[in-house]
């Protein structure tokens, strides 16, 4: 076992994005597998929030325009610092709602359905949250019927050709995960939107569990739209506010929820009852933007633009598959089943592990100071995190499942998961 100590630790050495370790408040004796599903609180996140709190106290109500953080203008400064996360122009991004909302905006004002063409298509593995939204607008249509799920032969990845064929001139608009919650797949972002093109249908993605671990370009694509949480691999924290995209070319719909925060700038505060919608991706805001839910984004972007995306998702690609490799080499014979694509361009930030006493498993883990998550039926989440997980931290978590495999462990825990998984 010490020839993957020693390995890990040469890679260790060797890492270029080793030092932002230290930027984050690491438990003793813990390794954090979980930044997939809530990403830990870095020291420049923290002085950015108290730095904003700071605004309040000085300021008052003029810290909406004074100071270096102007409130008025936070979810435009956060979407410019997400723009290069996205791969579009600034004016297409804004930090804003949360994802669910989000989808509910994007696609009411997207949506434009016809007796003929107005199906939504879906996958059967998406996240429920995306699944009831798609559903309630549908439902306020008349279109109740309307969403159709591409659904999965395996009951873990999608078939980009089966997605492909079910884009049938009934089909007016696709919401797509990026990357799968569970699984962690990577769906073919470019070639699934230059095929819904070719078909006259539009096409978003969640990008919830891809931003900050997997590059993306989607003005390059094309895509229409998409949106995101920043409490994951952003490390924005909980409840942090979430991120938009809308293609320049959508900018001249009319919103379907309007606030006076979607409102032109220059005259918002006209207050008149004609809604002056702005000509930017800030049309998609509502109400008054959650500053102390935005201030952490100020400092925890601020790594992601000094470390940059393709760092960032070299060192995740090595660190999930020196994972991989080292349970399929140390956990033979235990019936541990690597369920994430093994090629480059199909896995994202996490792997996805099943075994029959999968829960227990995850408590096992859990009472080791190993911080994964469970997910329903039979399967375990570790997301080893480039700016905070070092491979020596994979290793470690690797031996304790060992260990806990070995010894049996698991069976001293309810195979059931807690109220949050």
């Amino acid at each position: 076992m010490n020839e993957w100590l020693e390995r890990a630790q040469e890679k260790d050495r060797e890492d270029k994005l080793a030092k932002y370790k230290k930027e984050f408040y690491l438990g003793e004796a813990i390794h954090y597998m979980d930044g997939n599903s809530l990403g830990l609180m870095s020291r420049p996140a923290e002085r950015s929030l108290l730095d904003v709190m700071e605004d309040w106290k000085q300021h008052g109500i003029d810290g909406w325009t004074r100071g270096n953080r102007p409130w008025f203008y936070m979810s435009e400064r956060l979407g410019e610092m997400m723009a290069d996360l996205v791969g579009a122009d600034a004016h297409e991004v804004l930090a804003t709602n949360s994802t669910t909302m989000n989808i509910h905006q994007t696609v009411r004002t997207l949506y434009q359905p016809t007796d003929d063409r107005y199906r939504i298509l879906v996958d059967d593995l998406n996240f429920p949250s995306d699944i009831y939204a798609v559903q309630s607008i549908l439902d306020d249509y008349g279109h109740s019927d309307g969403m159709v799920k591409i659904p999965s032969d395996d009951g873990h990845t999608l078939s980009t050709e089966a997605i492909i064929d079910r884009m049938d001139e009934s089909v007016a608009l696709v919401l797509l995960p990026s990357v799968l919650y569970r699984s962690g797949q990577v769906l073919e972002m470019k070639k699934l939107t230059e095929k819904a093109h070719e078909k006259g249908i539009l096409i978003g993605f969640d990008l919830c569990h891809s931003i900050g671990s997997v590059p993306h370009e989607l003005k390059k694509w094309g895509v229409d739209f998409a949106m995101w949480c920043t409490y994951k691999h952003l490390n924005g924290g909980p409840g942090s506010v979430g991120g938009l995209y809308v293609h320049e070319r959508h900018h001249n719909l009319a919103v379907s929820l309007k606030g006076w925060f979607g409102n032109n700038k220059e005259t918002q505060f006209d207050m008149a009852h004609t809604f002056d919608q702005a000509r930017d991706i800030s049309q998609y805001q509502v109400g008054t933007p959650h500053i102390f839910s935005m201030a952490p984004l100020l400092g925890s972007l601020k790594m992601f633009q000094e470390a940059g995306m393709m760092n960032i998702r070299r060192k995740s690609l090595e660190l999930t598959s020196f994972m991989m490799d080292m349970i399929e080499a140390v956990l033979e014979g235990h019936e541990v089943e690597i369920v994430t694509p093994r090629a480059h361009a199909h896995r994202g930030g996490h792997i996805l592990i099943g075994h029959p006493k999968a829960a227990g498993i995850n408590a096992a883990l859990k009472s080791k100071g190993v911080i994964p998550d469970f997910r329903a039926p039979n399967y375990v989440r570790i997301a080893p995190v480039a700016l905070y997980n070092s491979f020596e931290d994979v290793h470690h978590t690797v031996m304790i499942l060992k260990e806990i495999m070995d010894d049996r462990l698991y069976e001293q825990f309810d195979n059931k998961r807690g109220v949050i998984a």
